[in-house]
C-alpha cells in the first residue's frame, strides 16, 4: 500500500504568549510564510497555544483566512462536569482547533499523567471529532536501562488501547533527554523509534492508519538538523518546541524543502 503522507511542522508554544501576542504572532508568521510563497498542500502547519489564547487565533484564522491548523495543548478525559479547572474536548471542538496534544512528556512528569489516563484522553480527543498528537519518549534512565524504542512503544500500545480500526491519530515521538536540551536526537535514532512505533499502529489500528498516520519528532528541532530528519522514511514531520516561538527559525524549519532541497 503505497500512501503519501503530507508533512506536518508543528508548534507547541507551553505556556508562552498571551491572548495578544498570539495574534501578533499568528500575523507575523502567515506573512512571513505567505512572503515565501510557502505551499500549506505540501507541507501543513499547526500551532498549539495556551487554552486562553484559542478563541482569539479562531478569529484571526477565519477572519484572514490563515492556512495553518491549530490545536491545544491538553484535553479532559471527561465530556462536561464537575472537574474544576479542565477543558472538554467539546470546547476545544467548537473553537475549531482540529488537533489536541495529549500525553506530553511535561503532563506525565509534573501532572503525573498515567498511560491509563492518557488513554481516556486520546478516547475523548476521537469522540469530539479532534486529532489527537499523542505524544511518547523516553528518559535518558529510560533508555540506558531498555534500550531505544521499548518506552515510547509501550506508552502507544497504551495509548492506542480499545480504539477503533482506522481512528485518525498523529504520533509524535519526543525523547525527553533531548527537549530543550539542544542536543536532539540523530535523523537515525529517530527512525529506530518510528519504524516500530509504525508497527504499533498496524497492530492496533490496522494497515491502512499504519500507512496514513503520521509520525512527528521533537526534542531540540531546529532548521539545521529539520532536514535529515524529514529524509528518514517514517518520520513525517516534527513537534517543535522552543523554536515555534521564534518566527524566523519556525518559518525556516516549515520551509525545510525550499532552503535543504529535500
Amino acid at each position: 500500500m503505497v500512501v503519501t503522507r503530507t508533512p506536518l511542522i508543528a508548534g507547541n508554544w507551553k505556556m508562552n504568549l498571551d491572548h495578544l501576542q498570539a495574534i501578533a504572532f499568528v500575523q507575523k508568521l502567515d506573512w512571513a510564510l505567505k512572503d515565501a510563497k510557502h505551499d500549506f498542500a505540501s507541507v501543513e502547519v499547526a500551532v498549539f497555544p495556551p487554552f486562553t489564547d484559542l478563541r482569539s487565533v479562531q478569529t484571526l484564522v477565519s477572519a484572514d483566512k490563515i492556512e495553518f491548523a491549530y490545536g491545544a495543548q491538553d484535553l479532559s478525559a471527561h465530556a462536561s462536569g464537575a472537574y474544576t479547572g479542565e477543558i472538554s474536548g467539546a470546547f476545544l471542538s467548537a473553537l475549531g482547533c482540529g488537533y489536541v496534544l495529549v500525553g506530553h512528556s511535561e503532563r506525565r512528569q509534573y501532572h503525573g499523567e498515567t498511560d491509563e489516563l492518557i488513554a481516556a484522553k486520546v478516547k475523548a480527543a476521537i469522540a469530539h471529532g479532534l486529532v489527537p498528537v499523542i505524544c511518547v519518549g523516553e528518559t535518558a534512565g529510560d533508555l540506558e536501562e531498555h534500550g531505544a524504542s521499548a518506552v515510547p512503544v509501550a506508552q502507544l500500545e497504551a495509548a492506542l488501547a480499545g480504539l477503533p480500526k482506522g481512528a485518525d491519530i498523529v504520533v509524535a515521538y519526543e525523547p525527553v533527554w533531548a527537549i530543550g536540551s539542544g542536543q536532539a536526537a540523530t535523523p537515525e535514532q529517530a527512525e529506530q523509534v518510528a519504524l516500530p512505533l509504525r508497527a504499533v499502529v498496524g497492530r492496533v489500528l490496522g494497515d491502512a492508519a499504519a500507512a496514513k498516520t503520521r509520525i512527528l519528532y521533537g526534542g531540540s528541532v531546529g532548521a539545521s538538523n529539520i532536514a535529515g530528519f524529514m529524509r528518514e522514511p517514517n518520520i513525517d514531520g516534527a513537534l517543535v518546541g522552543g523554536a515555534s516561538l521564534k518566527i524566523n527559525d519556525f518559518s525556516a524549519i516549515i520551509r525545510y524543502q525550499k532552503h535543504v532541497g529535500v
